[in-house]
């Protein structure tokens, strides 16, 4: 049981330093493409390619419940009604294009 709130969304452009500092606690590759983040007093705990691949989370922290529940909202998503699929394949190209281009 997580014993502060724990906010999913999904990542936006703004969280691209977090997600490198994610990903370099956990040595692993930033995530590409709709990511979804797990949020923990503000500070990003776990993040998980929506169209699949391997999360990246806190090794310092307990993390396994949010990637459990990051895992299950990715699945949710995917499965999704596709008459929003053009919205979401641009969001997916767009959501980090920044960091490409700052690499």
């Amino acid at each position: 049981m997580f014993s502060t709130p724990l906010h999913i969304r999904s990542a936006h452009r703004s969280d691209e330093r977090a997600l490198w500092r994610l990903a370099a606690l956990d040595s692993a590759p930033v995530p590409s493409g709709e990511v979804l983040v797990a949020e923990e007093d503000g500070e990003l705990v776990a993040a998980l390619p929506v169209m699949g691949g391997a999360a990246i989370a806190d090794p310092f922290r307990l993390t396994a419940e949010a990637v459990a529940v990051l895992e299950l909202r990715a699945t949710q998503l995917r499965h999704a009604p596709t008459d929003d699929a053009p919205y979401r394949r641009w969001l997916a190209a767009h959501a980090l294009a920044g960091s490409a281009a700052t690499n």
